[in-house]
């Protein structure tokens, strides 16, 4: 034992750790001690702590940021309607959602109403202060179980919603949210609970223009709220959730779904029996309702415009103007609505062949788009508010007025045609099809100018453009207008008939006038805007404004009005002409079927439609002249109807203003009278001129002449030629006269077509038609007004005298 060796203290230590004792080399590294499980999650949780705290500290300093901003609360906001007014200017046209409007006391309200508006909206009312955490959380927890979008407003914050906010969705954000909480505590200090759920019974919006639950169950019930069954309460207290799609009248499965929803919760919340319940969901949602009557509003004349600005606000901002209660300020021209209303509503300006004529038309600054005046329909009776406006409608055709849209302005961008080039008017059949496109008359002009192809609204010509430019590239320059179709045919080229989706496809006066607009300002289209600023609820202002977007070239724009002027002066359109202003424009009518003929027992002289678009350098306008009912036709005793009411409106809006004329831009040239893209144009080659001589069965030749500054194709027609075109009948031997009557077409320059007088109504046709529309009876005048002054030599004024007349007989 003596000898037994004492353990270092090294070896005593490993023994006691159970280490190994180190033996040699250098010292390894101690391992700390393990951080016991504990700790780790006592660390955790003061961490959370911590930012917790902050972001309660921050959550609070950004509430009371947002807070501090929040709009005063008066009465007077909290007992206004949530109605939007519309202004012309400065001038008040429209009280949306205050039209009918009936209030009533704290000590009014039924029990039964209250009972159920409580039970669906806030059953917590009586026990919370303004907000409810405890609504909040379980809205957030059936959301998230249910995937549903559960509120968990107050009807205090509904009515601070109401009365200073905007209801749209989008708006939501969090500094409105915690605005909207702290001014509905604020609300509940100074108000109690009866006056609080009085300001919203008389606020809510309950569809039709009506505000306050005691004006809907006067208008809906004829009755009192006090005199209203269970289920008829119930259906009130239901629909301020959404109004519109709640609206009986329009909306009953979807009314009774929500009624029973109310009735529900009044059941769970023992405000009713199980009986009373019971019979109140078998109850019909029609029961009681009474023909709901809309009141007379002074702004019966604007009764179109105004339910356009309704709809382009919520289609701009999402917002509803009867419970945002909005400023909007539209781009109605008082003075011009009110003579447009007068025109269309009287017989002092325009003589109507009876009462139920209608009338749809559009006007529109064409630099900026903004539609200044605009009427939906004719002799509309004053219990109407908000109807169908026909200005907006696509459902009927706008026949000829869409040549220039559809063919010949894609021609002149695309294919660079010229005015001057030529085209055949024969016989002819839409392209893959065995369907005869036919002239008004059944004859055919032969070799004419593309000028006189508009001008006059040949209808073979019109086609044959549009199948040379081709069906998409039509499309396209349409879709650039802001005209669509579904799927396009060839019969379009002179029709807008096509399959309707709303008012997507097709045309109607508003899209026509804003379609031509771009023609009179160059080539760019504009969205047509009836609203140009919107002041909020939270005093912020909003201005719209629409942006152009170049829809065709100078060139093309320019070439249409040059051709488009001359109708109005001396083709289809002279019963438009204003003395001393200069405009364009084109006549348009479509065709009845066949089949439809042969019901109104007549093969010629009525029409579904009869239209006129025309323009200014200032101002566009698209009228629209039809009947309801589609199988009552216009006749040619009132044929001009369309062409005069835009006579009197442009004559009108215009007396004030600079007469101008357009300039020609730089792209193009005008040789002998027509006109060529530069790009294009290939001078014309010098030539001897001759004398022909006259021959009543062969060609009259003719050359070219050429100065320094233009040239033109002398045309002549024989005294012989002349006479054998108007005693010519049938299509062939028109036809025959026509190429007989004038020169043959020169091989260097065009020269410029004079169009044909119609001593009576030119026709057109769409396909599946026994025949075609007038235009209007216009007398052609010596020259043209489409030439400009400085050209109109000697030569050029006897070819296109010689031409005109040459058609004029063949017509």
């Amino acid at each position: 034992m003596a000898n037994q060796e004492t353990p270092s203290r090294l070896t005593r230590r490993s023994q006691q750790t159970g280490k190994p004792k180190k033996t040699g080399g250098s010292k390894k590294p101690k391992k700390s001690p393990k951080t016991p499980i504990s700790k780790i999650i006592l660390r955790v949780f003061v961490s959370l702590f911590v930012l917790g705290c902050f972001a309660f500290l921050g959550g609070v300093g950004l509430f009371w940021f947002y807070a501090k901003d929040a709009p005063k609360i008066t009465d007077d906001q909290l007992d206004a309607s949530a109605s939007s007014t519309l202004y012309a200017g400065d001038t008040a046209i429209a009280d949306l959602g205050a039209e009918r409007r009936e209030k009533i006391t704290a000590q009014e309200i039924p029990q039964l109403l209250e009972d159920a508006i409580v039970s669906v909206e806030d059953k917590r009312f009586y026990k919370h202060v303004g907000v409810d955490p405890i609504r909040i959380v379980g809205s957030a927890l059936s959301n998230v179980r249910n995937g549903g979008m559960q509120g968990g407003s107050t009807l205090t914050q509904q009515l601070i919603k109401l009365s200073f906010f905007s209801t749209k969705a989008s708006d939501q954000t969090l500094k409105r949210k915690a605005q909207e909480a702290w001014m509905a505590v604020q609300l509940e200090k100074e108000k109690s609970k009866e006056e609080i759920l009085t300001y919203y019974i008389n606020k809510v919006y309950m569809s039709n223009g009506l505000s306050g639950m005691e004006t809907a169950s006067e208008a809906y019930f004829g009755k009192t709220l006090s005199e209203l069954n269970l289920a008829q309460t119930a259906l009130l207290a239901g629909m301020p959730q959404a109004p519109e799609s709640y609206d009986p009248y329009r909306h009953p499965e979807a009314a009774k779904k929500r009624r029973n929803i109310v009735l529900q919760t009044m059941l769970e919340n023992e405000k009713i029996t199980q009986k009373e319940y019971d019979d109140a969901i078998k109850t019909d949602i029609a029961s009681g309702l009474i023909d709901f009557q809309r009141e007379s509003q002074s702004w019966a004349k604007y009764d179109g415009y105004v339910k356009e600005v309704i709809q382009q606000v919520k289609d701009l901002t999402g917002k509803d103007v009867y419970t945002d209660g909005l400023k909007v300020y539209t781009n109605l021209d008082l003075e011009a609505q009110d003579r447009l209303y007068e025109i269309v509503n009287s017989d002092d300006y325009v003589q109507y062949p009876d009462e139920d004529m209608q009338v749809a038309a559009t006007v529109m600054n064409t630099d900026n788009g903004k539609v200044i005046a605009q009427i939906g329909g004719r002799n509309i009776a004053s219990d109407v508010v908000l109807g169908t406006n026909l200005a907006v409608n696509t459902a009927r055709d706008f026949g000829s007025t869409m040549k220039p849209l559809t063919d010949y302005g894609p021609a002149f961008e695309y294919l660079k045609n010229s005015t001057a080039d030529r085209i055949v008017d024969e016989p002819y059949q839409y392209p893959g099809t065995d369907i005869e496109v036919r002239n008004w008359d059944g004859q055919y002009f032969g070799d004419i100018s593309l000028r006189t192809a508009l001008a006059y609204s040949r209808n073979v010509p019109a086609v044959k453009t549009l199948d040379e430019v081709g069906l998409d590239q039509s499309k396209k320059f349409l879709s650039g207008l802001g005209i669509d179709y579904q799927s396009m045919e060839y019969s379009n080229a002179i029709s807008s008939n096509t399959i309707q989706e709303g008012t997507k496809y097709g045309a109607s006066s508003e899209k026509m006038a804003a379609a031509y607009s771009a023609f009179a300002n160059g080539g760019t289209y504009y969205k047509p805007m009836y609203i140009s600023k919107i002041v909020y609820q939270d005093g912020s202002v909003e201005e719209f404004q629409s942006e152009g977007k170049r829809a065709m070239s100078p060139g093309t724009a320019y070439i249409i009005t040059d051709i488009l002027k001359g109708v109005i002066s001396e083709a289809t359109g002279t019963n438009a002409q204003i003395p001393g202003l200069i405009q364009a424009g084109k006549t348009g009518t479509s065709n009845y079927t066949d089949d439809q003929l042969e019901k109104l027992g007549t093969t010629s002289g009525v029409y579904p439609d009869i239209l006129f678009s025309g323009y200014t350098p200032d101002y566009a306008m698209a009228v629209w002249t039809g009947y309801n009912n589609i199988m009552t036709p216009v006749t040619n005793q009132s044929n001009l109807v369309a062409s005069s009411v835009y006579r009197e409106l442009m004559s009108y809006i215009t007396s004030n203003i600079d007469v101008s004329d357009w300039d020609m831009p730089d792209d193009l040239v005008r040789y002998g009278g027509e006109l060529y893209f530069k790009d294009t144009y290939v001078a014309p080659t010098p030539s001897v001129s001759v004398t022909p001589s006259s021959s009543s069965t062969s060609e009259v030749s003719s050359t070219t002449t050429e100065s320094t500054t233009e040239s033109s194709t002398t045309e002549s027609s024989t005294a012989s030629s002349t006479k054998e075109s108007e005693s010519t009948s049938s299509s062939s031997e028109a036809s025959k006269s026509s190429e007989e009557s004038k020169a043959p077409e020169s091989s260097t320059a065009p020269s410029k077509s004079s169009e044909p007088s119609q001593s009576s109504e030119s026709q057109e046709t769409a396909p599946s038609t026994s025949e075609t529309t007038p235009e209007e009876s216009a007398p052609a005048p010596s020259d043209s007004s489409s030439q400009a002054p400085e050209e109109k030599a000697d030569a050029a004024d006897k070819n296109s005298k010689n031409e005109k007349d040459s058609i004029k007989s063949a017509a």
